[in-house]
């Protein structure tokens, strides 16, 4: 059987998130080099590329806290690799999930640790900048919690 297909193989487990963290550097070194002296780029009424230096937590919250959020990272980081180990491999959404959050948190902490905030780039203008990263620890949070869902639910 192809080892993408089983989230719970080492290959998926090694291989998701480097893919993720690789994708996650390429769009915010493109947006450091390309999107940064340009600031905002309009692309839609709905939608622009607006270069952002987050050196707080989601929603702007936590300014300037990047020593407390790299302990948190890394937290959290151990945190799903040991749930990760102990989950059953039928749980194969939650894998899903703790596999795109570990991504995310990978390439967010990079950031923090070698430039001291988190670059954001992608701009709905309804809701605060962010980056891929984001958007893969928003995706892995909504499939775990699908997957505690779909625990708890009888036969």
């Amino acid at each position: 059987m192809f080892p993408l297909r089983e989230p719970n193989s080492r290959l998926t487990g090694l291989l998701v998130p480097a893919v993720i963290v690789a994708a996650d550097r390429a769009l915010k070194l493109w947006a450091r080099g390309w999107l940064r002296p340009r600031g905002s780029v309009p692309l839609a009424p709905f939608f622009s590329l607006t270069y952002v230096e987050n050196t707080g937590a989601a929603f702007g919250t936590l300014k300037d806290s990047n020593a407390m959020l790299i302990a948190v990272a890394l937290a959290l980081l151990a945190g799903l690799l040991y749930a990760r180990r102990r989950l059953p491999a039928a749980e194969r959404l939650s894998h899903w999930g703790i596999l795109l959050v570990i991504g995310g948190a990978l390439g967010n902490l990079y950031d923090r640790l070698t430039l001291g905030f988190v670059v954001d780039f992608l701009d709905f203008r309804v809701w605060p900048v962010f980056n891929l990263a984001d958007s893969c620890i928003c995706m892995g949070a909504v499939c775990l919690g699908l997957g505690v869902l779909r625990r708890g639910k009888p036969g």
